[in-house]
């Protein structure tokens, strides 16, 4: 508990640093997530990693198919985003030079590649429940804390949900497999994006440094999952991992992740309209980035650093100064999508992943049109 409080804490606290104590037109939001760092579970020297705020997705029409908008604003999934950007900073700062390899959380893996060093743990902080099936189940949550979940073989638990486009809100999958394809959501079939309380059971399986990192370093999971309201211990649990708690035949080093749930009392509701934009922070940003998540993209339209196009161009930064022994075992890029599929060992992760879902009878995860994936960095 002295964490979870410790982690809401810092999260709030920098989010007042960096919205002039809560006064600034972009300090208006309706979630607020974040990442913290510890070196085991010591809080003393807890480092804020990334602050961020949002409820709305991209709208189909503004789908690039260059890597450049987000799809995704709501607050935790970027925060994971800002996660990967600090995750990057840190292999790049390891490949840099011998004084800055010792500052750096990664070391060198006995299976070639990186891994954190002992003890580096994450812990992500929600304001409250993750949209889809975390949430649907927890109105008056405290009163019946912990006395179980009255229904639970109700055919809606666990299903997977999709964020809805235009608005707030999850519905379950098709139960048969949903095909997005460019033309069909550019021809205004609503574009689906996969809830929260879904994304973040994927990061428990496949870990939160997604494929184009697993080719340079292990899988690294979350320690734990603070809320700061509309807590249910049940309801949370069965939504991050125990949905998918059969899965199978993961590859080596994968696992089905199971990380310390817990709520700390930091946060009221924030009624209201959700406002249009999403803003985010890592660890090292000057200030915050402010994004239309209607549009994926900043007011003046340029990518986000987030954005799928400036990770893979770090990534192909630090593919270029691996050792040869290491290069040499990883696909010399084109396709973004390319190399995300040469990350082998992810892929049979997600297969197995999808599996579970599918066999527990929870729907078939919906993935997006495969014409965004489809660039290069030569632009």
């Amino acid at each position: 508990q002295v964490l979870a409080d410790a982690v809401a804490r810092l999260v709030v606290d920098k989010f007042s640093d960096l919205t002039e104590n809560f006064t600034s037109p972009h300090a208006r939001r309706k979630v607020l997530a974040g990442v913290v760092m510890t070196t085991g579970t010591d809080v003393k020297d807890a480092l804020v990693i990334s602050v961020s705020t949002g409820t709305k997705c991209i709208n189909g029409e503004y789908m690039s198919d260059r890597g450049l908008a987000l799809n995704d604003c709501h607050a935790e999934i970027i925060s994971r985003r800002c996660l990967l950007k600090f995750l990057y900073t840190q292999l790049e700062l390891y490949l840099s030079n011998k004084e800055d390899q010792q500052k750096s959380i990664f070391i060198k893996s006995e299976r070639g590649g990186f891994k954190l060093k002992e003890n580096v743990q994450f812990h992500l902080y929600i304001s409250t429940s993750p949209c889809g099936d975390a949430r649907i189940f927890s109105p008056h949550e405290a009163a019946q804390e912990d006395q179980g979940d009255r229904h639970p073989n109700r055919k809606a638990r666990g299903q997977l949900r999709t964020k809805i486009e235009s608005g707030e809100g999850t519905i379950p999958v098709r139960s048969s497999t949903t095909i997005q394809t460019w033309d069909g959501v550019l021809q205004g079939e609503r574009l689906l994006t996969m809830s929260c309380s879904d994304k973040i059971a994927r990061w428990n399986v496949l870990g939160i440094q997604g494929a184009l990192l697993s080719l340079f370093v292990e899988p690294i999971y979350f320690s734990s999952i603070i809320l700061g309201s509309l807590y249910h211990g049940d309801h949370l649990s069965r939504a991050v991992y125990q949905r998918i708690a059969e899965i199978e035949d993961l590859p080596p080093l994968y696992t089905l992740n199971r990380p310390l749930l817990s709520i700390s009392n930091a946060e009221a509701r924030q009624p209201g309209k959700a406002p249009n934009f999403s803003v985010n922070w890592t660890v090292g940003d000057g200030g915050l980035e402010i994004i239309n998540a209607t549009t994926g993209k900043d007011e003046m339209g340029r990518a986000s650093r987030l954005c799928k196009h400036a990770f893979y161009s770090r990534w192909t930064r630090i593919h270029a100064k691996l050792s040869s022994s290491l290069r040499s075992k990883i696909l010399k890029p084109n396709l973004y999508h390319e190399t995300k599929q040469g990350a082998t060992e992810y892929q049979t992760a997600k297969e197995c992943l999808f599996k579970a879902f599918l066999k527990a009878g929870l729907g078939a995860w919906v993935e997006k049109p495969i014409e965004q994936d489809q660039f290069s960095l030569t632009v």
